[in-house]
């Protein structure tokens, strides 16, 4: 079983706009976050002069579907983020309107840290697909002694799992690992489901792992997206785009890898080609119950009976 974990958020100023703090238990990590309109009072505070990785997230203009990121490193953060807020022809970013910012406590956090930790960032950022990086090649900076790579392996793991406490996604693993089989039912892995289009002899398969809605790779989808341009249109192109729907046989599409959604039903719209009700179109590969029917069985078999 899964164990749970402690992260302690605190709202400096009681807005939760404003500036956020968050912090693990037992981690000697800190995270800050705040709005672009809140950039004066955030690089006043203490830990924008440590040294520290950051994260610019913004709208990608070309791509609504996902978030355009850039990821930094420095010894004075407060002072790149100041150059970074220059207009783009003065050496600035304009795309930018949320930072993150992740420092340690014990200040035992060196250039040569951040740099590592910068490099790992940029790699899972690129391989996870959630995003647009706005950094050029990262730098390899593996030279760094074998004991801190493994502190700072550990770093990143806890950076990753306060991220999207924070409402940042993009360094989640793009198929979240599927859980063993488990007593506990939150934990069991959720049957194979499949959706059959006959007309076009496609085919799909997916299981829910983690929250999310995962098409294992191999899957088959539409050639193209034949719906109205809004929904889900942006997000079948931009998977094309990333190469995970590869042109296959017979003039469908394939996964070339699993793939992680945030719902049926956006999964079902890629694997049809326009919107779908994934709640009733995904059915167990075993006794062909909806994906709904399914769900409302597992609410009802957790949910304890009170005795009246």
């Amino acid at each position: 079983m899964t164990q749970g974990r402690s992260i302690r958020l605190f709202l400096v100023d009681g807005s939760p706009s404003g500036l956020l703090t968050a912090e693990i238990m037992n981690w000697t990590g800190h995270a800050l976050t705040g709005p672009r309109t809140r950039l004066s009072e955030l690089v006043k505070r203490p830990e924008c002069a440590r040294t520290g990785v950051y994260f610019l997230v913004g709208t990608d203009p070309d791509n609504t579907a996902r978030p355009l990121v850039y990821i930094g490193e420095s010894d004075d953060v407060a002072k790149r983020l100041k150059q970074h807020n220059q207009p783009e022809e003065k050496g600035g970013k304009d795309f930018w309107e949320r930072v993150c910012l992740i420092t340690s406590k014990d200040q035992n956090l060196t250039k040569a840290h951040v740099k590592y930790l910068e490099s790992r960032l940029m790699a899972l950022a690129s391989a996870s697909g959630r995003c647009g990086l706005k950094n050029g090649t990262a730098h390899d900076y593996s030279m760094l002694p074998e004991a801190d790579q493994a502190d700072m392996a550990f770093f990143v793991e806890q950076i990753r799992t306060i991220l999207p406490v924070l409402g940042f996604d993009f360094l989640r693993d793009a198929r979240a690992p599927l859980q063993p089989s488990s007593t506990d039912s939150a934990q069991a892995t959720s049957p194979l489901f499949e959706l059959k289009f006959p007309k076009y002899d496609i085919t799909a398969r997916a299981q829910e792992s983690d929250g999310e809605f995962v098409v294992l790779a191999g899957s088959q989808a539409r050639d193209k997206w034949i719906g109205s341009p809004r929904g889900y249109h942006d997000l079948f192109e931009q998977l094309i785009e990333d190469g995970v729907l590869k042109a296959g046989e017979n003039g469908h599409r394939v996964f070339a890898k699993d793939h992680a959604f945030s719902s049926p039903s956006a999964a079902a719209a890629v694997v049809v080609g326009r919107p779908a009700n994934g709640r009733t179109k995904w059915l167990t590969q075993e006794t062909g119950q909806t994906y709904g029917n399914w769900q409302a069985q597992q609410v009802e078999s957790d949910t304890p009976e009170i005795a009246g």
